[in-house]
Order: structure tokens, then C-alpha cells, then sequence
């Protein structure tokens, strides 16, 4: 769900790489500058203070054209900035002076990240994470519901969720999950001994070529991270066991606020992925590791104003 997937917190590193990309802009439609709005830079010293204009704020550093436009969506999907965000801007503008424009600038991005996760209105009353809406594929919701960030130590599971997040570099997760049957029936329900046995012909055979599900090379890399699982188990026990040794057997518990603060990959993913190589996987790049560790609970990337943070930590506690 990088699915899905695309600042600093309580729970921010130095080895974290940040995004933006999970809650869309507003609409960026420029304002247009009339003679009226210049007249209203010059009107300081009147008593009663008239609204600043567009045209002041922007030249304090902040750029509220999507505030301003006429057009803005006020979906969850578009999540532009309101005009109620900007109303405690202005006090602080008149009250501080230039020197708020960067605070100013900071408290406007969260307050619009978290108006992106805020509006969306779900028929059972509880809130999810930003990029889920009521407008999200049901598959995905579920998925978000009862799957993602739920620590799994199940062998066949960890390897499907794996094998699933390594199909991200060319299906979507609304994809992936809508396929997700025909690739258990392919892959032997993804039990890493029995995919073994299967040969390259057998996966590129017209049974299997009728319901395509990715390129023949990714097809390929299962069957070959499957052996590779297959060896891990023999020195390790269980592939459970060597995946979970890298978070010391305890998921970690992130504490974001808003979507861009969720990053792509971290430091203890890029650690894990060049292990992967070094053993043979494929396919298996830092951003896919990652992808696979908030799939499978070694991280709980949930933000803190989703219902299911406190659940997955509970899991942890009691699993």
C-alpha cells in the first residue's frame, strides 16, 4: 500500500525518505491580480485592518492560490486547502510580521494533509488513513481494514505478501487485489516448498498465459525466491523467523500525523533488501522491502487518526 505508495514527526528519523504524493494537490489556478488587489497593499495603517490580499501573502513566501480558486474540489479525493485554514495565517501575519511566513507555510501543508483524511466520511463512522476514501475500491478498504500493518508469522503468508508487493512495479494494489486469487491458484497458495517443484514452462503454459498477471521475468523471480525461501527455512527454521530478526522480532510502531510523513523506504528496508540480493532474491528492491513490511506488520505505518493504529498494536501485544 504503496498500493499504494508514494517532515518530521514524533517517530521521524534521519534515515527516512519523505513523500508527498499520497494526498493530491488543490487546484493550482493562478489569481488574478486586479488593480483593487493592489490598492489593498497600501491600507496598513487604517484602522480597521481589510483581508490580505493574495498578492501580500505571496510575497511573504505562501502561495494560497488554492484557497482562493473558485473551483477547488472540496472531494476527499482532491483535498484542497480551505478558506478556514487560513484565517488563523492572517492574525499571525499581522500580529509577527514576515517572520511567520515559513510557520505559516508548515501549519497550512498540515492543516491540508489532515483535511485530506478528515472529510472523508465512512458509513460506520470510523476514520482510515488519508488515501483511503469511501470512493476506494472495496477490496482495497478491506485490505486497509484487516491486513494492512497486521504482524504476520505465517511462512506461505510472508512469502505471498512478498511476492505481492514485488508486483507493484507493474500492477496497482486495487490490481493486485482483484487478482490476488489467480495468482494463490497459480503459485500453489504461495507455499514456497511446493512452488519449488513448478518449472518456468509450467508458469508460462496457455492455461496460465489466459489470465495474464505479470511480465514472464516477475513471473520468473517468484519461482526463484521461492528456492530462496526454501533455503532460508532449512538454515533458519522458518522464513518467519529471519524475516522478523531484522526488527528484533517487535514491529515498529510509527507515530505519523499525516500522509507525507509515511515514507517510501528507510534505512532497516535497504538493510533487508541487500541481504534479499546477497541470497539470491529478485525484485526486491528497497522500496518493494518496505512496501512488504507495512503489508506484513514489521512496521505499523497506519497514521494515529485511523481506527486501526491502536488495533494493530494491540495485535502486537496479544499475538
Amino acid at each position: 500500500m504503496s498500493a499504494p505508495s508514494r517532515v518530521r514527526s514524533v517517530d521521524s528519523s534521519s534515515d527516512r525518505e519523505f513523500r508527498s504524493v499520497l494526498v493530491p494537490a488543490g487546484n493550482n489556478k493562478p489569481v488574478k491580480k486586479t488593480d483593487k488587489t493592489k490598492d489593498l497593499t497600501f491600507t496598513a495603517k487604517k484602522k480597521s485592518s481589510p483581508p490580505l490580499s493574495p498578492s501580500i501573502l505571496r510575497r511573504n513566501g505562501v502561495s494560497m492560490n488554492a484557497s482562493y480558486s473558485s473551483e477547488a474540489s472540496s472531494s476527499c479525493e482532491s483535498s484542497p486547502l480551505s478558506m478556514a485554514s487560513t484565517s488563523s495565517g492572517k492574525r499571525a501575519l499581522r500580529r509577527n510580521g514576515s517572520n511567520t511566513s515559513s510557520a505559516l507555510r508548515r501549519n497550512l501543508t498540515e492543516e491540508r494533509d489532515e483535511k485530506a483524511g478528515g472529510d472523508c466520511f465512512f458509513s460506520d463512522g470510523r476514520k482510515r488513513c488519508a488515501w483511503i476514501t469511501p470512493k476506494s475500491d472495496q477490496r482495497y478498504i478491506a485490505f486497509h481494514d484487516e491486513e494492512w500493518g497486521v504482524p504476520v508469522h505465517d511462512d506461505k503468508k510472508l512469502f505471498e505478501l512478498l511476492s505481492l508487493s514485488g508486483a507493484l512495479a507493474e500492477l496497482s494494489w486495487k490490481d493486485i487485489l482483484s487478482k490476488r486469487q489467480s495468482f494463490r491458484e497459480v503459485f500453489m497458495d504461495f507455499d514456497p516448498i511446493a512452488i519449488t517443484e513448478l518449472t518456468n514452462k509450467k508458469i508460462t503454459s496457455p492455461e496460465i498465459a489466459t489470465t495474464p498477471l505479470l511480465s514472464d521475468q516477475k513471473l520468473r523471480s517468484i519461482l526463484e525466491n521461492a528456492n530462496q525461501v526454501r533455503k532460508i527455512i532449512v538454515e533458519f527454521g522458518s522464513f518467519d523467523k529471519y524475516i522478523w530478526n531484522f526488527v528484533n522480532q517487535k514491529p515498529t510502531q510509527s507515530q505519523f500525523r499525516y500522509p507525507r510523513q509515511v515514507p517510501v523506504k528507510t534505512s532497516k528496508a535497504e538493510f533487508i533488501s541487500k541481504d534479499l540480493v546477497r541470497r539470491g532474491f529478485r525484485s526486491v528492491s528497497p522500496t518493494v522491502i518496505y512496501s512488504f513490511m507495512q503489508t506484513s506488520g514489521l512496521t505499523n505505518d497506519h497514521l494515529v487518526s485511523c481506527f486501526r493504529h491502536q488495533e494493530c498494536i494491540s495485535k502486537d501485544q496479544t499475538g
